[in-house]
This record gives C-alpha cells, sequence and structure tokens, in this order.
C-alpha cells in the first residue's frame, strides 16, 4: 500500500537523516503523530529505498491495521489520508526522481550534480522519462535526458535507449555529426543540438568533456 508514492524515486540517505530518520538495524526510522494525536505512525525505509509503516494506537499501545486492509469507513479513510500525506512529504524531501537506468545516465546525472549543483528538470507530465539541465545565470537549457525508441536513431533496435543531447556550435555541425556514435539531436534544433547514445559507445571522460562544453555554450 501506498507504493505508488515511491515509483520511480531513489532514496538519499542525508535526506534521510536531515528529516528526522535514525539508522537503526539496517534500516532508518521515524515516528509522528498523526490524527490529532491519536496515533502514532512509524516509517521504515530499508536502504534499498522500500518503505513500510506501522500505526499504534496511543492510549492503548495497540497496532492499528486496517489501513493496511480492504476495509472501508470513514475513520479508516482518513487514516489513509493522512499516512499518504506523510509519505508523500517524506517522498518529496528525502527522494530524488530516478528515472534513468543507464549506468552512463546516472554518471552524468553525479557529474552535473557535483560540477555545477544543477538537477534535471522535469518539465513534462506526460513524459516523465524526460528531463533538462538548465544554466541557474541564463535560464537555457544546456543538456536534456531523454528515452526514445532506437530506431528512431537509425539504431537496429526497438529497445528503448536513453539519450543525452547537447549544444554544439553551428559551424562545428558537419565535423561532429561525422563522428561515430553521434546523432543529431533528437527534438532539438538540429542545426545547433545532437544526440549521444548513453551505451558506453562513447567513453565516461567523453561525455564530461562534452557536457562542459555545452554548458559554456549557454551562457547569457
Amino acid at each position: 500500500m501506498f507504493e505508488d508514492i515511491f515509483i520511480k524515486k531513489k532514496v538519499q540517505s542525508k535526506k534521510l537523516s536531515d528529516y528526522g530518520f535514525v539508522a537503526k538495524d539496517g534500516k532508518w526510522t521515524f515516528e509522528t503523530k498523526i490524527m490529532n494525536g491519536t496515533f502514532r505512525l512509524y516509517v521504515f525505509v530499508a536502504e534499498n529505498g522500500n518503505v513500510e509503516t506501522d500505526l499504534i494506537e496511543i492510549e492503548n499501545g495497540e497496532h492499528y491495521v486496517l489501513y493496511k486492509t480492504n476495509a472501508s469507513g470513514t475513520f479508516v479513510g482518513e487514516i489513509r489520508t493522512e499516512i499518504e500525506a506523510a509519505l508523500a512529504n517524506i517522498a518529496n524531501a528525502c527522494y530524488e526522481p530516478s528515472v534513468f537506468k543507464a549506468g552512463q545516465a546516472q554518471m552524468a546525472i553525479e557529474f552535473v550534480r557535483e560540477k555545477y549543483g544543477d538537477e534535471l528538470e522535469f518539465l513534462w507530465k506526460k513524459f516523465d522519462d524526460n528531463a533538462v539541465w538548465r544554466r541557474k545565470d541564463s535560464q537555457k537549457w544546456y543538456a536534456a535526458i531523454l528515452t526514445v525508441n532506437g530506431r528512431k536513431l537509425g539504431l537496429d533496435t526497438d529497445k528503448t535507449v536513453e539519450i543525452i543531447d547537447l549544444r554544439m556550435k553551428v559551424e562545428d555541425r558537419d565535423f561532429i555529426l561525422s563522428r561515430e556514435h553521434y546523432y543529431p539531436g533528437w527534438h532539438m534544433n538540429k542545426k545547433s543540438w545532437y544526440t549521444i547514445v548513453l551505451d558506453g559507445g562513447i567513453s565516461d571522460e567523453e561525455i564530461k568533456l562534452r557536457i562542459t562544453e555545452s554548458y559554456e555554450l549557454a551562457k547569457k
């Protein structure tokens, strides 16, 4: 129950600690009162981010489990609503989007976070597996991580692949696209953007260099 709140999200241990969770016996534990202090809610987060809950009625110390069953009624409904709100707050404060699975996508996300302090922005609710980075000063996008059917890029596969779109100088277009594993910008202006598939065809260090170049091209 409540699993949907944490779908496509990755737990951040430091943020759990800042929120008030306590690490014990291989998991994080947080407690809070709900229903005007009638119940104490315990939230347990495992190392892999999985979440479990327990609810104790404060007056008698008994476990209240009806909210985990198919039980209906106004009272149990109100309890579920308050638990859901508490978990949503935790998800927003202590988890980050974890949409992209490719190792190089994760590498790029960490590189940008450490070098520029930027986080991916998910701008399209309908396309929640597409996101961009933008500079803080100019507000211009300098990179995007997207998912696309490989065949749409000219690859010999119908599998979905994760790609990164990056900026380039217009005069460098022919040279850049002459390289192996470089493609015209997907869903971008093909005169000034190009695409790399995050499948290991290009080294991590080269991708980092290309991100840095793209960042510089997004200046004011």
